[in-house]
C-alpha cells in the first residue's frame, strides 16, 4: 500500500471510529452516567475525553510509517 493511500485509508478509519466512539459516550453518559453525582460524571467525561487518543494515536503512527520501496 503506498504512502498516500495508507493515509487516506487512515484518516476514513480514523473519522468513522471516532464517530461510532462519540455515540456510544455520550450515549453512555446520558443513560447511565447521568443520574450520578457531579463528580462521577466529571470522571467518566474526562476518561472517555481521553480514552480515544490510544487507539488513534496508533492509527497515526501506522498511517505514517515507512512503507519500503517494492524491489
Amino acid at each position: 500500500m503506498t504512502s498516500p493511500l495508507r493515509r487516506f485509508v487512515g484518516s476514513v478509519v480514523l473519522v468513522t471510529v471516532l464517530l461510532i466512539y462519540v455515540f456510544f459516550a455520550v450515549a453512555i453518559g446520558d443513560v447511565i452516567v447521568a443520574t450520578k453525582s457531579g463528580w462521577v460524571q466529571f470522571a467518566y467525561f474526562v476518561a472517555a475525553g481521553v480514552l480515544w487518543v490510544l487507539p488513534a494515536g496508533v492509527l497515526v503512527k501506522w498511517m505514517y510509517a515507512r512503507v519500503p520501496p517494492k524491489a
